[in-house]
């Protein structure tokens, strides 16, 4: 085991390993991707958020280009497996998602690395040698590749699937369940396990919900938690950069913010004296904020290099907006009408954040939060910037899914390889080109069944518990309030069939959690 933190061997490596290739550094851009980590789409103020201020992702969208119409998975390790597949999570063969929690063990039953990894390896299917991975697609075109931060999908991977899957080196969290704490005793780097001086918590310092005196005293007591993860993803963000600038690199940085639990080391001067908000609600706005600071951070390390205008940056969200907070008379978790005091169905009664007191309106106004098949839950924010490649200030309605990122960026490298993906490059429409190859449609699990939205605005979404489809036309309800299904019967009938098509046959395919459990590791 190592103890923090040099990287000077480590580039060694990398620059070793990105000059033993063919240079082809004079034409590629660099590509940075940033995954947020349920980032509702409301919480942005380029999309209408009035207390958080964010400058930095509005940015971004100012100089780049803004897609209205994207979509992701309705929850974290689905998304990130299709992001990094570029497939969909609807097929008869699901995504092997591991339980998390076992990389607990290395201290609390002795267990080692290798052993640990060993199991989680054994219980594995191989991987078919066609297989092609996100990093894999930069690196075999001559990238440096990166991956900092909560890595993979999930729950549980480790250092021989990071390697398959394309990656020079990545730093942070193998074990999703310990990433609900952000002052971790230890992460992982290149294959080895690195001791953070000073954090002595085995759960990270994950604090608790609802909010009560008790878990404000708890989130607050700083023993063991001297080292916030976040800060520590930064420095190896920033260092990358800094250390591959000469060479194209493809720096993939799913971050933790602002998934919850809540935790902040400080609390942003832009809310301590906001009455609008409770404690909690300062605290959480905070973790928003400091996303936007850390966006800020690296362009402004692009501009310092000199190689903003040669680096194309990517921002998106893995699911819907979700809240980490449960407070009496404000909003209350299992998500609930404050007004009725029923909770919410994801069917009769749908969630909107004026119901639930949500005072930031994550969702920005749409239905359902993350786990659903609503559009709160869907409906991601998604942002490209090249500077001088991609027009600033423009919106496209074209209809994207995060499973198109492999491919446009399988594109954009020269990639030449066949490989099967489920998604479609928007590497034309980055360039304001015109194309003919767009999506018909785009399909996604949810835990209460699967959902379809087509080019032309037709929405089908399911619930399997009830028995029961609606139909929505989003250009005319975005908020899904009015089902038309009993309208328009026959358009109905049409996207049953395609969404019984995109399942493999059978709608259980695109129920997550039905029939499919997530892979045990005792």
């Amino acid at each position: 085991m190592k103890s923090t933190f040099l990287l000077v061997p480590l580039f060694f490596l990398i620059f070793f390993s990105a000059f033993a290739q063919t240079d082809k550094s004079a034409t590629k851009p660099n590509i940075i991707l940033i995954y947020a980590d349920d980032l509702g789409i409301g919480l942005l103020g380029h999309e209408g958020q009035e207390i958080i201020k964010t400058p930095n992702i509005d940015r971004l969208a100012a100089e780049g280009l803004r897609f209205q119409r994207a979509y992701s998975n309705m929850l974290c390790a689905p998304a990130r497996a299709s992001l990094l597949t570029g497939l969909t999570d609807t097929h008869a063969k699901g995504f092997e998602i591991t339980s998390g929690g076992i990389y607990q063990k290395i201290a609390s039953e002795n267990l080692s690395l290798e052993e640990i990894q060993t199991r989680i390896n054994d219980k594995l299917s191989p991987v078919p040698n066609d297989q092609v991975f996100l990093g894999e697609v930069a690196k075999s075109a001559g990238y440096v590749t990166a991956q900092v931060g909560k890595l993979e999908w999930g729950f549980s991977a480790t250092d021989q699937q990071m390697k398959r899957h394309g990656w020079d080196y990545y730093f942070g969290y193998l074990d999703h369940q310990r990433a609900h704490g952000f002052y971790p005793p230890y992460l992982f780097e290149n294959g080895e396990m690195v001791e953070i001086e000073g954090n002595t918590l085995l759960n990270s310092g994950k604090s608790g919900e609802p909010e009560t005196a008790e878990t404000f005293q708890e989130r607050w007591d700083m023993k063991g938690k001297k080292q916030y993860s976040q800060t520590l993803f930064m420095d190896k963000v920033l260092s990358f950069i800094t250390a591959t600038k000469d060479q194209p690199f493809f720096l993939y940085f799913p971050t933790q913010l602002p998934h919850g639990p809540v935790s902040i080391p400080a609390v942003h001067p832009d809310f301590e004296n906001d009455e609008r908000l409770t404690q909690i609600e300062k605290e959480y706005a905070s973790m928003v904020k400091l996303l936007d600071d850390n966006v800020g951070q690296i362009l402004q390390k692009l501009e310092e290099l000199g190689i903003d205008e040669n680096t194309l940056v990517i921002f998106t969200s893995d699911n819907g907006h979700e809240i980490y907070y449960s407070q009496a008379g404000r909003t209350l978790k299992p998500y609930t009408n404050m007004e009725t005091g029923e909770r919410f169905d994801d069917y009769e009664r749908k969630y909107y954040s004026e119901l639930a007191g949500d005072v930031f309106d994550g969702n920005g106004g749409r239905a359902g939060m993350k786990r659903s098949n609503l559009q709160g839950g869907i409906n991601v924010p998604m942002l490209v910037r090249w500077p001088g490649k991609i027009q600033a200030g423009r919106i496209s309605g074209r209809l994207v899914a995060n499973y198109d990122i492999l491919p446009t960026i399988a594109e954009l490298v020269g990639y030449s390889k066949d490989f099967k993906t489920d998604g479609i490059s928007f590497y034309p429409e980055l360039l304001d080109k015109a194309e003919e190859n767009t999506h018909e449609f785009v399909v996604y699990s949810s835990y209460i069944g699967p959902t379809l939205i087509t080019n032309d605005g037709w929405k089908i979404r399911t619930h399997m518990g009830k028995e029961a489809f609606e139909l929505f036309y989003l250009p005319n309800d975005f908020r899904e309030e009015n089902d038309l299904s009993s309208k328009y019967p026959e358009k109905l009938e049409e996207l049953k069939c395609k969404l019984l098509k995109a399942c493999d046959g059978d709608l259980k395919n695109g129920h997550y959690g039905s029939g499919r459990s997530q892979i045990r590791l005792e």
